[in-house]
């Protein structure tokens, strides 16, 4: 058995690191702030006179590498909350002051030495000794952090490290991660034309032509999803009086996020979310429990305001769709209606070649609308919903949405990253905001419960994640171009290439002939690059032989086949654009 778990492995390497940096830069005033550790290794956030480039990481490594030889003993002290203001002051530590005063009275207060010179405020546990440390680490890069995450605040310098119990785990890891650079979608979404940023409009993608093929066939591959569930698509303005949003409750508990403009000396906002337009839909309409579950779907574009410091490539944006919908529904149909949700989610979820699948149950925030009596009734109908539908969960406490708890699934992509997609949030504080009701079996007037649902999620974060889990090759159905002919020489070539090419067209195919005059090699490098699935090239041979020399994607080598074989594999591969489990619904 080892003698420290990795956590503590971590959270010591934070500190040797630390100390190594107080060494360096003895004239730089070092302010430590916070090293925590994180899933696969810790960050440390620290304040300093030089900004710290790629090349000075090499130079921290080998400086802990160094202290890790000096066998330093590494010690506990527990002090009064006076003695260690007193400590670190006399450091010029403003920073470990600042958490010090904020440690509740009658918590110990500790902090750690290693050697004669280094201290540093921790509750532990740590190793024994430096010579303890392995040096399965490795410093990775650098970013900014505002302290304590407040803009107000200073920019800090936060050094991220990779720390593992194994020299194969760092290792594997580390290929993780240079795979990862690969695959990034920003990286991927420049080289395949698909999508750029301008700073015109600020964390704001603009979908070049590949790329809205891509997005609308993700909003085609919903409708189909929608057409066999009995989803009704619905369509909602971007632009709404802010008594809408009093009203919905988003005005007070998440403005701050939101866009405003005056109209007419009326105040506006751009919408963030869907959910207030489809209330009032309802609530325009007298419907009975006949008309029960009523589904609306929205692909309506949504507007969030992001800070600039959180906002990353497609994943986090300022504008974008949602696979959004909202389900009506009376209290007893709750876990049929998740039941069936379930079954929809996983087979959108496994149709994308996405595995592992993570399901967590949300609960209520600290911030949040509606009685404590609501919760209960809203968390037990969507444990009790799980329960029923015999998947495996876990419970996230405290972060369900202000106004009802959540169900939100996670799904690993290639590397065994795990990402958010999916959400079913059950909501009765809505329906009770907008006062909607419904006629039930009795004849009387009975308030509908309200569930959120997107299965994609936002679809400019779905592309990304998606992206990065294909490595930028898309499955036939989904690829902006799914092939590319390529004629061998002459004019002969040319013409039986443009005849093949209009004959895939004509059959909803999205091909095109490079016939520039380039040679055969650049021209398969770049279908290659381009990620095309399919590259056929045309020549005397396969134009006498009604043929095509077909290379598939990341193969090397290519094979004949008859242009009616060819024709008849791409409509069994675009089949896959309808799941096969979907057609048995």
């Amino acid at each position: 058995m080892a003698k420290y778990d990795l956590d503590t492995l971590r959270h010591s390497t934070a500190h040797l690191m630390a100390q190594a940096i107080m060494e360096l830069y003895p004239n730089d005033k070092v302010q430590l702030g916070i090293g925590p550790t994180i899933e696969n290794g810790f960050y440390y956030d620290i304040d300093m006179a030089k900004k710290l480039a790629d090349e000075d990481l090499k130079t921290i490594e080998e400086k802990m590498k160094e202290i890790i030889k000096r066998n330093l003993p590494v010690v506990r002290h527990e002090v009064s909350r006076d003695e260690a203001m007193k400590l670190f002051a006399d450091r010029g530590q403003t920073l470990k002051t600042e958490l010090i005063r904020d440690i509740p009275e009658g918590e110990v207060i500790s902090y750690y030495t290693q050697g004669d010179t280094f201290f540093d405020l921790c509750t532990g546990p740590h190793v024994e000794k430096t010579s303890d440390l392995t040096f399965y680490f490795k410093l990775l890069h650098t970013a900014g952090a505002y302290w304590r995450g407040d803009q107000t605040r200073p920019m800090l310098q936060r050094i991220y490290a990779a720390c593992f119990s194994s020299k194969e785990e760092l290792r594997d890891y580390l290929t993780q991660l240079e795979e990862a650079k690969k695959r990034d979608h920003r990286k991927l979404g420049k080289e395949l034309e698909l999508f750029i940023f301008d700073p015109v409009a600020p964390a704001s993608p603009f979908f070049m032509p590949k790329g809205a093929l891509v997005y609308n066939g993700l909003v085609e591959f919903m409708r189909r999803i929608y057409n066999k569930f009995d989803y009704q698509e619905v369509i909602t303005p971007q632009v709404l009086d802010v008594d809408l949003w009093h009203t919905s409750g988003h005005y007070e508990k998440y403005h701050e996020n939101m866009y405003f403009t005056q109209i007419d000396e009326r105040e506006f906002a751009l919408k963030p979310m869907n959910c207030p337009c489809h209330m009032l839909m309802f609530s325009h309409h007298r419907y009975s429990y006949r008309d029960l579950p009523l589904r609306f779907a929205d692909f309506g574009r949504l507007h969030r305001y992001e800070k600039s410091g959180v906002v990353a490539g497609l994943t986090r944006v300022r504008t974008f769709c949602q696979d959004d919908a909202h389900i009506f529904i009376q209290f007893d149909g709750i876990q049929e209606e998740i039941k069936t949700l379930m079954k929809m989610f996983f087979i959108g979820y496994e149709h994308f070649g996405f595995k592992k699948i993570k399901i967590g149950l949300s609960t209520r925030p600290e911030m949040r609308v509606g009685s404590d009596e609501t919760w209960d009734k809203a968390e037990a109908a969507l444990k009790a919903a799980l329960d029923a539908s015999g998947k495996e969960y876990f419970v996230n406490e405290g972060d369900g949405a202000f106004y009802g708890p959540k169900i939100d699934i996670q799904v690993a992509d290639a590397l065994g990253r795990y990402f958010q997609l999916g959400t079913i949030q059950l909501d009765f504080q809505l329906p009770d905001r907008f006062d909607l009701k419904f006629q039930n079996a009795s004849g009387e007037m009975e308030r509908p419960v309200v569930i959120h649902r997107a299965l994609l999620g936002s679809l400019e974060r779905f592309i990304g994640v998606y992206l990065e889990h294909v490595g930028g090759a898309f499955p036939f159905w989904l690829s902006p171009e799914q092939a590319v002919i390529v004629p061998v020489k002459n004019e002969l070539h040319l013409e039986a290439a443009n005849a093949l090419a209009k004959q895939l067209k004509q059959k909803g195919f999205r091909v095109r002939v490079d016939d520039r005059n380039e040679s055969m090699g650049l021209k398969t490098r770049q279908a290659q690059t381009g990620k095309i699935p399919f590259m056929l090239v045309m020549g005397d041979k396969e134009i006498e032989d009604k043929a095509v020399a077909v290379r598939k994607y990341g193969e090397q080598k290519s094979e004949v086949m008859a242009q009616t074989a060819l024709m008849n594999l791409f409509e069994t591969l675009d089949l896959e654009k309808v799941p096969a489990a979907l057609r048995e619904v």
